[in-house]
């Protein structure tokens, strides 16, 4: 195998190598905001519930 093959195959393994990790980061985008809309919609449904989170936040600073 010369060097231009080897040159060749190695540029092949980072050109998947790329589109491995592009996909990868593409998927935790979408579950990220998949996430965050799923929290909106809770919010949105017991707007309470972040009132009671910043309460609790605060009490747990004040015991400290």
């Amino acid at each position: 195998m010369g060097i231009k093959d080897q040159f060749q195959d190695k540029a092949e393994r980072m050109q998947q190598q790329g589109k491995q990790r592009a996909e990868q980061a593409k998927d935790q985008l979408q579950n990220r905001d998949q996430n965050r809309d799923r929290r909106r919609d809770e919010d949105e449904m017991d707007p309470s519930s972040r009132r009671r989170d910043a309460e609790d936040r605060f009490d747990e600073s004040f015991d400290a």
